[in-house]
């Protein structure tokens, strides 16, 4: 995807000038691309994305209007793609190296790839304290299914060690999912906070629920942003998005509202597939758009 050539204004940095090149280096924030595919349940050219996300990023400022902060204050890291992320090996790749420079990175946000990533980041984020650890996700599905895939990764979690009593799902769409693991959700002690509730409930006192569930032991939070959580007519280059979805709005309320947490340490942003997105590249927009919220989010933190 290749957006068409932007003016110059010195007056206007754009946001993707703040990023630096390196894996190791000391962050307020470090962006990592993890781009998934091969196991996904329908054909998708997710690998595709962290790249035009990254190239998106330069469409927008360094400012938050509302939050009055300005991004060029943290330190920004890009962190490169983790190569070949399928698999069994290939999650262990991303486990070791994201593991190996937690030290550094300070918040970490992870560009699928499809939402298989969620398991080997978090717990390459988590590493031993996967007992302590909270999840959170922003998503239309469960993703509880059996095998390994993009439909499978907080199973697999669960089977890994976290407990289900600390994982809540936020946006759970009808029609979306099987009775069957429905039913595996309430087994396991999941909170599921469907999307008809979110009709009437705001994302801020929804995520106010969501991070005290998740952060009951004390552990480290991760975030995964299925992106397909949202109406289908803003992100068609989600496949698996459905009309009625929630707002773009609504997941940039949440992407912030876990920057700004200190129990949060990591977010990933899954399930854009960048080749199918419309011409305006609005999908791939929004992904960018997440990734700087949750930056103002860390921003707020020093305030």
């Amino acid at each position: 995807m290749t957006f068409a050539p932007l003016p110059t204004d010195p007056r206007w940095p754009r946001a993707g000038d703040l990023f630096v090149s390196g894996s190791e280096l000391l962050a307020d924030l470090t962006v990592v691309g993890v781009p998934a595919w091969r196991t996904s349940i329908s054909p998708t050219g997710a690998n595709a994305t962290p790249a035009a996300v990254r190239e998106a990023l330069f469409r927008y400022s360094t400012y938050s209007t509302e939050h009055e902060i300005d991004l060029a204050s943290l330190r920004l890291v890009d962190a490169g793609d983790i190569e070949d992320p399928d698999g069994p090996a290939g999650e262990k790749r991303v486990m070791t190296r994201l593991a190996h420079s937690s030290k550094s990175h300070g918040f970490l946000v992870a560009l699928g790839g499809d939402n298989s990533i969620t398991y080997s980041v978090a717990l390459g984020v988590w590493g031993e304290k996967i007992s302590q650890a909270g999840l959170i996700t922003l998503d239309a599905h469960h993703d509880l299914r059996d095998g390994e895939s993009n439909g499978s990764p907080v199973r697999r979690l669960i089977e890994a060690g976290l407990s289900g009593t600390r994982v809540v799902q936020i946006g759970i769409a009808d029609f979306s999912n099987s009775p069957e693991y429905a039913a595996r959700a309430r087994d396991f002690g999941i909170t599921v906070i469907s999307r008809a509730s979110l009709r009437t409930r705001s994302m801020t006192t929804v995520m106010a629920e969501a991070l005290a569930i998740a952060g009951a032991a004390g552990g480290p939070i991760h975030v995964d942003m299925d992106v397909d959580v949202c109406d289908r007519a803003v992100v068609p280059a989600c496949p698996a998005a459905a009309p009625g979805g929630i707002s773009a709005d609504e997941l940039r309320q949440a992407a912030f509202l876990a920057g700004a947490d200190t129990r949060v340490k990591s977010l990933d942003v899954t399930e854009i597939d960048a080749t199918i997105d419309s011409p305006d590249a609005r999908t791939v927009r929004l992904a960018a758009l997440l990734v700087l919220e949750v930056a103002a989010g860390v921003g707020s933190r020093k305030n």
